[in-house]
């Protein structure tokens, strides 16, 4: 049976630059967008919310799903990733809470797209995404007859 990791992560977007979180894996400092693993209490908003905050020390609600990706890495891990758009009025200060993440960054899009230190290829696919205008309604991705909403 296919049993693919189910990740969610989210594409911050203020005053022309993206927030990026940096994290350091063997050695290597590397981007990725604030992203991780659905929980298996929670439905994927909550996850990207959740993310969020940990890896970013910043609560906002995402906004817009922009696209699931369904990758295979490199070391042959299938991966479900449910992208999600946040805009805020204005860059924010960060404190990451997860202490994989050393800081965060606010970049510009060229500078994702020209960076040779990325997590994986799915955050530069992820700012062209954005780029093009992928956006649609959450309801894309809704729970149905969930057993945990209040």
């Amino acid at each position: 049976m296919f049993k693919p990791h189910i990740t969610v992560a989210c594409v911050v977007h203020a005053a022309g630059k993206f927030l990026v979180v940096e994290e350091t894996i063997n050695g290597k400092v590397l981007w990725n967008q604030p992203a991780g693993h659905l929980e298996a209490d929670e439905t994927l908003i909550q996850a990207a919310k959740r993310e969020l905050w940990e890896e970013t020390g910043i609560r906002a609600e995402p906004q817009q799903f922009i696209r699931m990706h369904h990758w295979i890495a490199p070391d042959k891990t299938p991966f479900l990733r449910f992208l999600f758009a946040i805009e805020l009025d204005e860059m924010c200060a960060t404190e990451p809470h997860d202490s994989d993440i050393d800081r965060c960054l606010w970049v510009t899009a060229e500078e994702i797209l020209q960076a040779s230190n990325l997590r994986s290829p799915l955050v530069a696919e992820s700012i062209r995404s954005w780029q093009r205008g992928e956006r649609y309604p959450l309801a894309l991705v809704g729970e149905f007859n969930w057993p945990f909403t209040v």
